[in-house]
């Protein structure tokens, strides 16, 4: 089967032999943005200054050539979001204008003061745009399919270490779950480990905006009793997801993110996600 990067790679070629368009900063110089780029016409890339490429990628849009927007760290979106969060997405609803891009938002969850770290819970907030969070082919192939059936701007917040992922990753649950995990992101790789080692149902979230409460995770949260959303952003996106499920089953939904807290370089200020072990302590103490 197909990587996910592969499979980026190959819907990638055959929009831009469509005639779409590619931007990002660095695109031959560092393997292709993890292999992920195809090396034809149609990708242009766009000089170091991190405040203008958006606004290149957003005039591309309303031209109507649908163009995909790299943004290789996350934490790059404080200084795309004016042109994204604040033009793109109003766009259509404010002046009638649609705005189709895709934005491949990429994360690798290393913290760091400017460029790391996952940040899809800032694009959320924003009306008008669509929020995936992908972990598997066919995950992003939604994503994809999704963007092209509509035009509205898509965020697409890419966990790197993803892209070597060749499987899909089906919810599970069991008959004895006193909890249920709703992981989302990256978190979902430390969550699968944490759900080989607790008693508990385990939900993949993927589109993230609009969140859909579906009948099997209400059900499954009638069952178990109480909930956890795992993420590896900063809160905001689990608590709205959290606060979703609690509102359509009335059960209790907690929530384990990132810390509240600045992340540095050095090994003892990084800041990253939710670990296997603080995860499974989470859901222990939720079925104690």
């Amino acid at each position: 089967m197909s990587t996910v990067a592969d499979t980026i790679k190959e819907a990638t070629k055959k929009h831009l032999a469509g005639g779409g368009l590619l931007f990002a900063q660095c695109v031959s110089a560092v393997g292709w943005i993890g292999g992920t780029v195809p090396d034809v016409e149609g990708v242009t890339e766009l000089s170091m200054a991190d405040v203008a490429g958006s606004g290149i990628a957003v005039g591309a849009a309303l031209s109507g050539r649908r163009p995909i927007y790299v943004i290789r760290y996350q934490g790059f979106m404080w200084y795309n979001a004016a042109s994204l969060l604040n033009y793109a997405a109003k766009s259509k609803e404010m002046w009638g204008v649609p705005c189709p891009i895709f934005v491949r938002a990429i994360t690798n969850e290393v913290g760091g003061p400017v460029a790391g770290g996952a940040h899809h819970g800032m694009v959320m907030r924003m009306p008008g745009i669509k929020v995936f969070a992908p972990m598997t082919p066919n995950e992003w192939t939604e994503a994809w399919e999704w963007f092209l059936s509509h035009d509205e701007p898509v965020y697409c917040s890419e966990h790197r270490s993803s892209f070597a992922n060749d499987y899909e990753t089906p919810n599970l649950t069991r008959v004895e779950s006193k909890v249920t995990l709703f992981a989302i992101s990256g978190a979902r790789i430390n969550a699968m480990e944490a759900f080989m080692k607790v008693e508990c149902d385990l939900f993949h979230v993927t589109e993230l905006k609009p969140f859909e409460v579906t009948p099997a995770m209400i059900h499954s949260l009638k069952m178990s009793g109480r909930g956890l959303v795992v993420d590896c952003d900063y809160d905001l996106a689990a608590k709205g997801i959290a606060h979703e499920l609690m509102i359509k089953s009335g059960v209790r939904v907690d929530v384990l993110a990132l810390e509240d807290r600045t992340a540095g370089f050095s090994p003892d200020t990084t800041n990253d996600g939710p670990s296997v072990s603080a995860i499974v302590a989470r859901l222990q103490q939720e079925v104690s």
